[in-house]
Formats: structure tokens, C-alpha cells, sequence
């Protein structure tokens, strides 16, 4: 198991298969997979990270997000967003892997903090990394 970038191959190798245990996928044609990996992959505060078998198959990813800011004397906050691993592979420590990968790369980026959203039922498995409930999450679906 490797932790790497998104590559434009990735959508044949189960990209989708990882994000539809989080979140509704819908049909996305592979014209559109391309204009959004481009988008994506041009974008430098945008990384995405996959977790690859030997055999080349994607079982998991996370999106890590780099926001500058004028506080802290023009420091960045590192966001974490979603984190999903194939159902068949859950339970395996891939979760784990991709999380301590996204919070090795906020360090790498300075970050003086890193931060993320998370369902109630996910809290222990992130106070695993030191992660530690702070303020309020609010939502509005456009």
C-alpha cells in the first residue's frame, strides 16, 4: 500500500469507488473526469491523495486543502475533507494511513493548524491523531 497524489489515471483504477462511501458520486463521464482533473491538478492549493494497492487499485483518498491567511503573520491552515476508503477495505488502517499522510504534508506546508469536518460517529478514530472538537460546524445546501 502506497500513499500518493491523484493522478489522471486514477478514475480506471476505482477513484470513484472510494468517494461513493461518503457521499453521493452520481454518473460522471470521463470528459468531465478530465476537466476536473485538470482543474484540480493545476491548482496549487489543492491536493488529492489516494492510497494504491501493489496491484494499481485505488482503495482510498483524501482531499488536503492549503489556505493562506493574514493572521498569524501569514500563515496557512490546512484542511482536511473527504476522507473515504472502500467498503471492502475498511478496517484496515488505510483511513489512518491517508489522515497521518495529510497531516505530514500541512507540515511540510508550515501550517500552524490543520482542521476538518467530521460526522459525530468519526470523532474517536480522528482524536486518534489529536484531533480535538473546536467550535461549531455549520452548514447551508445550496
Amino acid at each position: 500500500m502506497k500513499i500518493r497524489k491523484m493522478e489522471k489515471g486514477d478514475l480506471e483504477k476505482g477513484f470513484l469507488e472510494s468517494l461513493k462511501n461518503l457521499s453521493t458520486v452520481g454518473d460522471l463521464p470521463i470528459e468531465e473526469w478530465h476537466i476536473i482533473c485538470d482543474e484540480i491538478l493545476q491548482n496549487p492549493v489543492y491536493t488529492i491523495f489516494v492510497a494504491e494497492e501493489e496491484e494499481g487499485k485505488i482503495v482510498g483518498t483524501a482531499t488536503f486543502l492549503l489556505e493562506r491567511k493574514f493572521i498569524h503573520k501569514g500563515g496557512f491552515v490546512g484542511h482536511i475533507e473527504n476522507v473515504a476508503v472502500q467498503k471492502e477495505n475498511q478496517g484496515q488502517g488505510i483511513g489512518g494511513k491517508l489522515v497521518a499522510h495529510a497531516i505530514s504534508y500541512a507540515k511540510e506546508k508550515d501550517c500552524y493548524k490543520v482542521i476538518l469536518d467530521c460526522s459525530d460517529h468519526n470523532v474517536p478514530f480522528y482524536e486518534k491523531f489529536g484531533f480535538k472538537k473546536a467550535e461549531i460546524c455549520m452548514r447551508l445546501d445550496l
